[in-house]
């Protein structure tokens, strides 16, 4: 079972730009193992921790065959070339969105054990880290959107809550 709910479209933590870790500890790291958790349960490639309703600069991912990873108080030191991709978020489930980002990125930040981390990432790790450093920053994906994008998806927003509503 998840650790957490993973906060939805219209939460305002997820309109809110998280705060810088200053401490890595044992508590982190219990955060981490059950946003690592949540995150599986909801069969997501990368959660960040305002979507668990934690203001904290830190988000955890994990890529086909390969260990989950957590990364705190990330930064994209440079970013290169153009990549548009079907994206997805867990705080607006069910809805994708063609969204063109850089291509490639190089990502600082630090490990759980405060060692310093640097990760030339493209396509598919790239968008991952960019989604979650949106994130970061209070900002979903529907801002990436045109007008016409963004009015379709608040229409079927919309049509959603209605109809849990009823």
């Amino acid at each position: 079972m998840a650790a957490y709910q993973i906060r939805l479209f219209g939460d305002p933590v997820l309109t809110q730009r998280a705060a810088e870790v200053t401490d890595i500890d044992g508590s982190l790291a219990r955060l981490v193992d059950d946003m690592v958790a949540t995150m599986h349960e909801a069969r997501g490639m990368g959660l960040a921790a305002p979507q668990v309703g934690v203001q904290k600069r830190l988000f955890v991912y994990q890529l086909e065959d390969r260990e989950p990873v957590a990364i705190v108080n990330p930064t994209i030191a440079e970013s290169r070339g153009e990549w548009e991709y079907d994206e997805g978020c867990l705080s607006i489930p069910g809805l994708y969105f063609p969204i063109v980002r850089p291509k490639e990125i190089h990502l600082t930040g630090w490990d759980l054990d405060g060692n310093e981390i640097s990760i030339e990432a493209d396509e598919i790790e790239a968008r991952c880290f960019q989604h979650e450093l949106d994130h970061l920053e209070g900002r979903l994906l529907l801002k990436l959107l045109d007008k016409d994008q963004r009015k379709e998806a608040m229409r079927e927003l919309r049509r959603r809550s209605e109809a849990v509503g009823s």
